[in-house]
């Protein structure tokens, strides 16, 4: 009786999720290959293997084509589409890394009736149509094609709804505003690139069709529209159900130990603590870490950035960083030559007869410095290079940064080769908390809208990114999104 009851069981999880049968009308398919008679005639196309041997797959390669479906033929092809609220486009593609392009583009003039693009920069597929009241809209999907491997696309719009399926995964269902197919005569029709000098995909397409259809793209992947399990489905779940099984009574085992340890504990007296660059900070602890004022509150580190008023300096000085320090400090200064220089500053000058001589300020006046032999240099006299701080000239593309960052760039920040010298940059995700970018702060992309987490999710600040969690219940299907 117990193997009846699970056979019966395993097969209402089957059937919880029955689909309807499903055919394409002729009438409401188009396939763009063959309307375009892709190979015949179009220059930077040719065909190659393709994912499979069942139909033809083309190799998009240069940057001059010109894939665009004849005039006669694309008012064949929109007359299908035209007024029509619901269709799917579909694709099977391999997309060369970083690449970013336009698979299919249907626009009249600057107005992008459907376009669908992948964007190897941005990791991303977007879907450009107009609305109902004539507005142009994109739809972002932060999902990666360009990889180069091989990829089954499938985008299903209806009247409110667009599904993204990738590789017969559903990755991504959205509620959009009404797409309008109000598609004037006219229209071109583009495979490939989004006109004659934009968008060009690179890589390689097969089957790129269009089905009038809001589930079209169970032609694609059939399995999606099963509505028993096969065996091997159901073998499948019987083991995966004894795994669970075995998992659930190591779960329950190491709980069980976990609980004895708690009890143990509970006399105990735990006081929070902080950590930071490897050093632990007890609770209402304060500290300066570099350009910001942190301290230890409740188990969290809270900074704040330091506000650095103007100094007040006398009329001999003038403000200046100084290393190991964040706000600028009075500095002695030099007058030299109509110029003032801050306590440290090197000039080099030119004397009557030609020699170069160094001068470092130095207590109110510039002192000469002995000048250290030059090194010889390798690259022709075009290339040298003439620097204020020193008397040796350096070649063009010099490596400065080696030498020694100046101003030292010290907190989430990097030194940037200049073609005279060098300067501080903030990394990625952080931003400069003083004018020379010597040292940078943690970018909040939460609190400042600067992420990509979308549905059932959570977004997180890490230093210099974020990571969007899901939420209790749901599971992750990429970096952004969870279902």
């Amino acid at each position: 009786m117990m193997g009846l009851f699970k056979l019966y069981f395993l097969y209402s999880i089957f059937a919880i999720f029955p689909a309807l049968g499903f055919g394409v009308d002729p009438a409401l398919h188009i396939n763009v290959f063959d309307e375009l008679k892709l190979g015949e005639s179009h220059a930077g196309v040719f065909q190659v293997q393709g994912f499979h041997n069942e139909s033809r797959a083309f190799l998009f390669q240069d940057s001059w084509r010109n894939v665009r479906v004849k005039e006669d033929v694309a008012e064949v092809m929109l007359q299908k589409l035209r007024d029509k609220t619901e269709f799917t486009v579909l694709a099977t593609l391999k997309q060369e890394r970083l690449n970013s392009g336009v698979l299919l583009s249907i626009h009249y003039a600057e107005h992008r009736y459907l376009e669908l693009e992948s964007s190897g920069q941005r990791n991303e597929i977007r879907l450009h149509y107009r609305t109902r009241d004539q507005r142009q809209h994109t739809e972002v999907f932060p999902y990666s094609l360009a990889d180069a491997h091989w990829h089954k696309l499938s985008v299903a719009v209806s009247i409110s709804h667009v599904v993204l399926h990738v590789d017969c995964n559903r990755i991504y269902e959205r509620v959009i505003e009404n797409p309008s197919m109000d598609i004037p005569s006219d229209t071109t029709v583009w495979l490939g690139q989004r006109n004659q000098a934009h968008g060009y995909f690179k890589g390689i397409m097969q089957d790129v069709q269009l089905v009038v259809m809001p589930q079209g793209y169970i032609s694609q992947c059939p399995d999606l529209n099963r509505t028993c399990p096969t065996c091997n489905d159901f073998h499948g779940l019987v083991q995966k159900i004894m795994e669970l099984q075995d998992v659930l009574a190591k779960t329950s085992s190491k709980l069980s130990r976990a609980e004895e340890k708690m009890q143990g504990l509970d006399g105990c007296y735990c006081e929070r603590s902080c950590s930071m660059n490897g050093v632990l900070y007890r609770e209402d602890e304060g500290w300066t870490d570099g350009c910001r004022n942190c301290s230890c509150y409740n188990g969290t580190v809270q900074c704040e950035s330091i506000s650095c008023p103007p100094p007040q300096c006398p009329p001999d000085s003038a403000p200046a960083y100084v290393p190991g320090t964040c706000c600028k400090e009075c500095q002695p200064v030099c007058l030299f030559r109509g110029r003032v220089y801050v306590e440290g500053d090197l000039k080099s000058v030119r004397d009557s007869s030609g020699n170069c001589l160094l001068f470092e300020c130095q207590e109110h006046s510039m002192q000469r410095v002995e000048n250290a032999p030059c090194p010889e240099l390798t690259c022709p006299e075009s290339e040298h290079i003439t620097l204020t701080d020193r008397c040796c000239k350096v070649c063009r593309g010099h490596h400065f940064c080696v030498e020694g960052p100046s101003p030292s760039c010290v907190e989430n920040s990097e030194c940037v080769n200049l073609e005279a010298g060098s300067c501080c940059s903030c990394k990625d995700g952080y931003s400069a908390l003083r004018d020379d970018s010597a040292y940078c702060g943690d970018i909040d992309e939460c609190a400042e809208g600067k992420h990509y987490c979308r549905e059932n999710t959570m977004c997180v600040n890490t230093p210099g990114s974020f990571m969007c969690i899901c939420h209790t219940g749901y599971i992750r299907i990429d970096d952004y999104s969870c279902t």
